[in-house]
């Protein structure tokens, strides 16, 4: 698309429509200190100057790190294979099309996005992904709400606390009664869940494996679910699904979780992919797109979108969501990223996500000043306490020995500023973890750049 500048004419046309006289008027609501009072200065550069310039201030950004950190967004071994697929014309787009049964081969590969997302976690439908795991899971809480009629959600503190920010944030302003569970020694307290749930209960909300890294009680979990006539909503990491029961085992109605790990590099954040799978019997509550396998009349299989009365093409009264969108380059990219590495390719991850993790918690063990935060079981994540406040040990070991050590925990949990949570991937070699030991060693030693 070309850029054409406005004309004063058309600055005229769009101000009186708005209703002011002028731009001034336009930004009154801006505070002054935050104006710019003076004329932007900028050089016109050439197509190339202006490229050489952008990788000048792109090389000022600190790269390097050896990253330990996790809690949903892992730095895994992505095959070059997957970039250069998803990277295709045919594929870059960030959205589902909306002249949908045009771009068949677009639909094909969500439509198997969503067959691997099935066979991850045992349910019987996939949507055609969600902007992330975050909202993936606020959405899973309105569909709950709906299928039940119900209007109170339990969302247990193990759940990442960046969903259960974005689920406030959700909630607030539909009127539902959010109870948030507390854990004890780093799982969901058992008496709390039990008194918390009830029969105006939704649905429950919990994480497997937990923020810190453990495996919850899921079968207690939901006993209590069931009890109540409630849904059970999982929380899951799609790579440790390849190692443990899926959802559908422990009678899970919703699954959702951040699909980063699938192939999607860091990218300083985003964007990110979210997944969303559930029984048959929710298939029309759920949100986003679905994409379906079928045949034309000449018996030819096509692909499609099936069951559309939802979102953009209904009343917004009636949607059970506000997204008409998803990340389709991201389910794109996190499908062939699953075909690449097969049934057995993902259990290699897993398991060697999980051999580093051991091995590391056993060099940690036996530093000075540092001890298990829980002795629980843990797949590929855990929580360590720490000499000092985890965040100065963050900013220490950054500086040091460009070493990201891992989550402070202290930034969402009270009175766990020495709570370091540690996740280990594939992609981490034992001279990387000997170096983290050896940094952790260094800090109980001598000291860090601030004390608690």
């Amino acid at each position: 698309m070309r850029y054409v500048s406005n004309t004063e004419n058309d600055r005229r046309i769009m101000l009186d429509r708005i209703g002011v006289n002028s731009f001034d008027d336009l930004i009154r609501g801006i505070p002054d200190n935050l104006r710019l009072d003076r004329p932007l200065d900028i050089e016109p550069l050439s197509e190339g100057e202006l490229l050489a310039e952008l990788e000048r201030i792109a090389g000022r950004n600190e790269l390097g790190l050896t990253c330990f950190a996790g809690g949903g967004v892992y730095d895994h071994f992505i095959p070059a294979a997957v970039g250069a697929l998803a990277n295709r014309p045919e594929f870059v787009t960030a959205y589902t099309p909306y002249q949908a049964e045009v771009a068949q081969g677009t639909l094909q590969v969500i439509y198997e996005f969503q067959t691997h997302i099935c066979r991850l976690t045992g349910m019987e439908v996939a949507n055609a992904s969600m902007y992330d795991g975050a909202t993936a899971a606020a959405e899973a809480m309105a569909v709950a709400c709906s299928v039940t009629r119900r209007n109170k959600i339990v969302v247990t503190d193990t759940v990442s606390p960046l969903y259960r920010e974005v689920i406030r944030t959700f909630v607030g302003a539909r009127g539902i009664e959010l109870i948030e569970i507390r854990s004890k020694d780093g799982l969901v307290d058992p008496d709390h869940l039990t008194v918390s749930v009830d029969e105006h209960t939704a649905c429950v909300l919990m994480a497997q494996p937990n923020f810190f890294g453990l495996l919850e009680e899921a079968d207690q979990i939901a006993e209590v679910v069931r009890r109540n006539g409630a849904k059970l909503v999982m929380a899951v990491d799609p790579i440790c699904q390849a190692l443990l029961k899926t959802p559908a085992d422990y009678g899970a109605d919703i699954v959702v979780g951040e699909g980063q790990p699938l192939g999607i590099p860091l990218s300083f954040g985003g964007p990110t992919l979210g997944f969303f799978a559930a029984r048959k019997a929710l298939i029309r509550k759920l949100p986003g797109r679905i994409a379906a396998r079928t045949q034309d009349v000449e018996g030819k299989t096509g692909f499609v979108l099936a069951l559309q009365t939802r979102e953009q093409h209904i009343r917004r009264e009636k949607a059970t969501s506000n997204i008409c969108t998803n990340q389709a380059l991201c389910a794109t990219t996190a499908a062939i990223y699953l075909s690449l590495m097969g049934k057995a390719g993902l259990k290699q991850v897993a398991l060697l996500s999980t051999e580093r993790a051991q091995l590391a918690a056993q060099k940690i063990k036996e530093l000075d000043g540092y001890s298990f935060y829980f002795d629980r079981p843990f797949v590929r994540e855990f929580a360590v306490k720490t000499p000092y406040a985890a965040r100065d040990m963050i900013s220490s070991l950054v500086a040091r020995h460009r070493l990201l050590a891992g989550i402070d925990a202290g930034r969402w949990y009270a009175g766990m500023e020495d709570c370091l949570i540690v996740a280990f991937t594939e992609a981490r070699t034992v001279k990387e973890i000997d170096a983290l030991v050896a940094g952790l060693r260094e800090c109980a030693t001598h000291g860090v750049l601030s004390k608690m």
